[in-house]
């Protein structure tokens, strides 16, 4: 092999075949580039290949195949120029163009010019084209198998928890309501409008009328009348009533929110009480663990938290192990070993992804997975963890949070812990009672609960977890010491009443994990469709693009393109694929 990594033209052979996707009518870019070749072996094949087109460049006489244009097309692969062959290992040479989707490069809106996240957060809907997004949702999706992997091999069972929920798991209150209300007063007060409400006049009359009506059967008994008279006048009286009761109906209908005693009144909502959108499927599956031992679940949670920082989502998603028969040591072994299994599956598994990332935004990336997934994690207490950072602060370090036993650590404390004091994970454990929820176990001291942050550089806090407390009258002191309502937790209660049981879990913020091998900054950049305070992904600005696909062509158009692309030689890229 030479020295800049492509085989010499006489080393090549193309005895070697590539075989279409099974679902697709295309040879997938990787598997030609993913080669150790390069693809270089491939020389002389003709296959079909498609993708957009990332950077439209002149080819011959002026010939421009624009930024955003959709190509299926069929050539042969051949090796490139002398001076290009220690850039790329592979070309293709269209002989056919299949299909194009064209895009109107005066209004297509990514050119070719290098785009900030910032700009790019306007179009989610065409941001996974950029090479950039299209190698964090790579990552992404690697991490999301990493984990079904990771749990899955260690004999846990993956549940599905509910997104609708009563309760409220951290005890914050900040969650997202889920009511009909709203949409069924505004459906009521249209239907007022165009169809006015009865009058009390109308009420006493159809009330009147089964007076009569009742006074008429009443006759006809007392007289001893014929049955099919008596029948007859029921009927009447029957009818009278059902038109009585549909008047009162609506005459009792008034627009805006039902109440009851100044209160909204939920039984009249969709579930009859109270719902809200999910903080964490934790409580739900704890039923499961205390069942089938190990669970697991991994979905979206949300949380209507008005910040605008770069570490805050409304909607995003957690990984939730709980594990029956665990106690705080167990709890902090599993998540460990879960993040250190998820760093080294990027290393193994999408290594050209994180060279781009490293390349292009975080220089340390790479070696911080490296670091991580090969070092034993520090573990100290919350109170050790406060004296090392009062003797710091002793020391002249400058703090924007005081310092003090009994505050939650701040990202700028995690920080300093894991990246200047340790440089290595740290799980700092056994945090202060009143800074943490409601079912974590309360510790012998009655000071602390057995609770755990799993903290990392770059992010700070990526897991908390705990111990749960399984004693029944201690956990129904807790949630009545938190303020919350007994009632919306009897079924969590029961777990204890019935068969309690040791057990214990933790929560991973997944877009923090992704945060953390990235080195991305925003926590909007490394989500698919980022939801957030006064801030829905964006907007999908369709009128300042044109796309025209093969069922509604733009002849004109697509011819040019099609000309322009015929013995046009492409540079495959196998980011975007």
């Amino acid at each position: 092999m030479a020295d800049n990594g492509v085989l010499p033209v006489d080393k090549l052979t193309i005895s070697e075949t590539v075989e279409e996707a099974e679902f697709s009518q295309r040879v997938l870019v990787r598997s030609i580039l993913g080669r150790p070749d390069g693809g270089a072996g491939l020389a002389g094949q003709t296959l079909k290949v498609g993708g957009w087109v990332k950077k439209g460049r002149e080819q011959g006489k002026g010939q421009v195949t624009p930024t955003g244009t959709s190509l299926h097309v069929e050539g042969v692969l051949q090796m490139p120029p002398a001076d290009k062959q220690g850039k790329q290992s592979i070309e293709l040479k269209v002989s056919k163009v299949l299909d194009v989707g064209a895009a109107d490069p005066a209004k297509y809106p990514l050119p070719k010019t290098r785009l900030t996240l910032e700009f790019l957060r306007d179009y989610v809907h065409l941001r996974p084209r950029t090479n950039t997004i299209s190698a964090i949702a790579r990552i992404r999706n690697a991490l999301a198998y990493a984990t079904h992997t990771f749990f899955q091999k260690h004999g846990f069972l993956y549940v599905h928890t509910p997104i609708i929920t009563t309760s409220d798991c951290e005890g914050a209150g900040e969650m997202f309501q889920v009511t009909t209300l709203i949409n069924d007063s505004e459906k009521l007060e249209k239907e007022l409008l165009k169809n006015p409400p009865p009058s009390q006049e109308d009420v006493d009359a159809a009330r009147a009328a089964v007076k009569e009506k009742g006074e008429t059967v009443a006759k006809l008994k007392s007289d001893k009348a014929g049955r099919p008279e008596i029948v007859a006048a029921v009927a009447e009286l029957t009818k009278a009533k059902e038109t009585l009761s549909k008047i009162e109906e609506r005459f009792n209908q008034k627009p805006g929110i039902p109440k009851k005693d100044g209160k909204v009144d939920y039984s009249q909502d969709f579930f009859a009480r109270q719902a809200f959108l999910t903080v964490s499927g934790q409580l739900q599956v704890e039923t499961f663990a205390c069942a089938l031992s190990s669970v697991y679940t991994f979905g979206p949670t949300f949380r209507a938290e008005h910040s605008h920082t770069s570490r805050h989502l409304a909607e995003f998603w957690m990984v939730e192990p709980e594990i029956a028969f665990a106690d705080i040591e167990d709890d902090m072994k599993c998540a460990e070993a879960y993040v250190r299994f998820m760093c080294q599956w990027l290393l193994d598994n999408c290594l050209d992804d994180m060279e781009f990332i490293a390349e292009k935004f975080d220089q340390h990336a790479i070696s911080r997975l490296k670091m991580v997934a090969s070092t034993n994690f520090v573990r100290l207490t919350y109170t050790e963890a406060v004296t090392i950072l009062e003797e710091a602060v002793s020391k002249g370090h400058k703090f924007e949070n005081k310092v003090e036993w009994g505050i939650d650590l701040a990202s700028e404390h995690e920080k300093y812990l894991t990246e200047t004091k340790f440089e290595s994970p740290v799980i700092v454990y056994n945090y202060p009672k009143g800074i943490k929820a409601f079912y974590m176990k309360v510790n012998p001291d009655n000071k602390t609960v057995a609770a755990m942050d799993v903290l990392v550089p770059k992010v700070g806090e990526l897991i908390g977890g705990s111990q749960r407390e399984e004693n029944y009258e201690v956990i129904k002191e807790r949630i009545l010491e938190m303020g919350l309502p007994l009632e919306p937790y009897e079924w969590y209660l029961d777990l204890r009443r019935y068969g309690t049981v040791k057990h214990s879990g933790f929560g991973l913020g997944f877009e923090r994990m992704i945060l953390f091998a990235t080195g991305i900054d925003n926590i909007r950049d490394v989500i698919p469709f980022p939801r957030c305070n006064e801030f829905l992904g964006g907007y999908f600005a369709y009128q300042n693009f044109v796309m025209v696909g093969g069922a509604n062509p733009v002849e004109s158009e697509i011819w040019g393109i099609r000309r322009a692309s015929l013995g046009l030689k492409l540079s495959l890229r196998r980011r975007g694929e």
